[in-house]
């Protein structure tokens, strides 16, 4: 079983990240799947993912997504959503370009407010690249990188 954890957070060395990581732990201790873990951190690939041409960073970031059986997704929650980095990254994927894989939308709150933006934002998209994605959100509070719970 192949874990991946995708983070869209655009700095470097994120909360959002440090949340992906035991998260991606906890499902692998749960299904029994031994580590190491590939992580794949879009802060390094920012000025690359709108760039025309191919970029070997990206490409292997896609390679490694592509190989996933199980992919944790993870975004800080932005103006009520999920990061415009995430969003260019996953464009580059094919229509159903995650199909048969598990994947599970994980964001970072910043409040109460943003409570339902992992089912109403992020999953869908994750429907749209890997139906059915039957995996519900997770959704994480700031104030606690280790407290999450399934929303």
């Amino acid at each position: 079983m192949n874990i991946v954890t995708l983070i869209g957070n655009p700095r470097e060395g994120s909360r959002t990240r440090t949340v992906a990581i035991a998260a991606a732990e906890a499902i692998a201790a749960r299904i029994g799947a031994a580590g190491p873990h590939e992580v794949v951190d879009l802060s390094a690939l920012g000025p690359h993912l709108l760039s025309p041409g191919a970029s070997p960073g990206v490409e292997v970031a896609l390679e490694l997504v592509a190989q996933s059986s199980v992919l944790v997704v993870a975004s800080p929650t932005y103006k009520g959503a999920y990061t415009g980095l995430l969003k260019s990254f996953l464009d580059r994927l094919p229509r159903d370009g995650l199909a048969g894989k598990a994947a599970l939308p994980l964001l970072v709150m910043g409040g109460p407010k943003h409570a339902l933006a992992v089912e109403v934002h992020l999953r869908p998209l994750l429907v749209e690249l890997a139906p059915p994605c039957p995996h519900r959100g997770w959704r994480c509070s700031r104030h606690s990188s280790r407290a999450w719970r399934r929303s």
